[in-house]
């Protein structure tokens, strides 16, 4: 027999006595005995599926394990919590683009140094920056961002090993779960700036690259910023995924790379008036 399921705990011993005087209570003509039906709000649950107690009573009894709060519905209302959070909180943060990159990029190397004048050039141009909210160049977009006086967004993610909000992010919020995170990142930018970054980075870029090449989002630039980081991949991208016909040659298009900070503002100037 398949396991009962419940989304919130196995009922104690008071629970099931609690249930069966309710069901003597009951009248006659109540009584299903041939097949045991219990609902739980829009849910029916039949023959072995049926366990005494209600939602209620086992939302108001504080004994018992608290095993509950790691099940999948408990789950839906905390992505759902996320989403909202979200929503309400970048909803009024006007134009901004979503800028990735390594957390592992110490402050004073180059691509820290890129990464300030990114996050600046931006503010000044009238974007607010999003970023993952890390370290590395993550921090220093945040940083070129803040101290250019533009609106420094960080959205965080809950990982195996700490890694807090970093001190330059005006806006920040904290995911449990990598798609809603994901979604913030392109519902409230017009533009995607990548530079050299690990996996997390190459995520959001075919991520990004895959909403625009099916649709999703439109004129939405991709931009990748120091050609001597990324010009392997592109190069991988022209001679065996768009010469096996696994992408058409019009998809390399989707992307655009540069080593002008300058150049940054202008693609994404340019999209806006297309």
């Amino acid at each position: 027999m398949v396991a009962p399921i419940d989304p919130d705990r196995m009922p104690t011993d008071d629970e099931r006595r609690a249930t069966e005087r309710l069901a003597q209570d009951r009248a006659p003509e109540q009584h299903r005995a041939a097949l045991p039906e219990k609902h739980r709000g829009p849910a029916v649950l039949r023959r072995g599926q049926v366990q005494p107690g209600t939602t209620d009573q086992r939302l108001l009894d504080t004994r018992g394990p608290s095993d509950w709060v790691h099940t999948d519905p408990w789950r839906v209302l905390r992505i759902q919590a996320e989403f909202v959070e979200g929503f309400g909180l970048l909803a009024e943060i006007g134009k901004a683009v979503s800028v990735f990159g390594s957390a592992r990029t110490p402050p004073g190397h180059p691509d820290y140094v890129a990464g300030e004048q990114i996050g600046a050039a931006l503010a000044r141009a009238g974007y607010a920056v999003i970023t993952g909210g890390g370290p590395g160049a993550m921090e220093a977009v945040n940083k070129g961002c803040c101290e250019a006086g533009g609106t420094s967004v960080g959205l965080g993610i809950e990982l195996p090993f700490e890694q807090s909000i970093n001190d330059w992010v005006d806006i920040g919020i904290n995911f449990r779960y990598f798609f809603a995170r994901k979604t913030m990142f392109v519902k409230y930018a017009q533009a995607f700036v990548v530079m050299p970054g690990g996996f997390g980075t190459m995520d959001e870029l075919f991520e990004a690259l895959v909403l625009v090449q099916t649709g999703k989002v439109t004129s939405f630039p991709v931009v990748l910023y120091d050609s001597s980081y990324w010009s392997g991949l592109l190069l991988w991208l022209e001679q065996t995924m768009a010469r096996e016909k696994k992408i058409n040659e019009a998809d390399l298009d989707l992307i655009q790379l540069t080593d002008d900070v300058d150049e940054i503002v202008e693609i994404i100037r340019s999209s806006e008036r297309t």
